[in-house]
């Protein structure tokens, strides 16, 4: 039985969105007129979802980024990713220092007013 997979591309300057390719594989046909028709409808379907094409294989076509890595217990392994903040906290403080000496500057103009 056919399988269907896609195959992200790398993106370019000019895309809106992550370009990808359709992939049929272990692709089976009885006649090449039958292999002609269908080959045109999915590659009207890729068009249709805005895929750069569709690749047909009669063999397996194995893409590494479908695959899910499992740990030693063989459940998938998830990994947590935590950012440094430290340069974002210190933009933050000085905003609010400058916001802070502007409001009492404010504060102390309209006092003499």
């Amino acid at each position: 039985m056919a399988r269907i997979q896609i195959l992200e591309l790398p993106e370019g300057a000019d895309d809106a969105s992550p370009p990808f390719i359709i992939v049929v594989d272990e692709w089976e046909y009885e006649s090449f007129e039958d292999h002609g028709l269908l080959a045109a409808r999915w590659d009207a379907f890729g068009q249709k979802v805005g895929a750069r094409g569709v690749l047909f294989a009669e063999c397996t076509i194995d893409i590494p980024a479908d695959e899910i890595s499992l740990g030693p217990d063989g459940y998938p392994i998830k990994l947590r990713f935590e950012g440094d903040f430290q340069q974002l906290r210190e933009q933050v403080r000085d905003e609010v220092t400058q916001i802070q000496a502007g409001v009492a500057n404010a504060l102390r103009t309209s006092r003499k007013v």
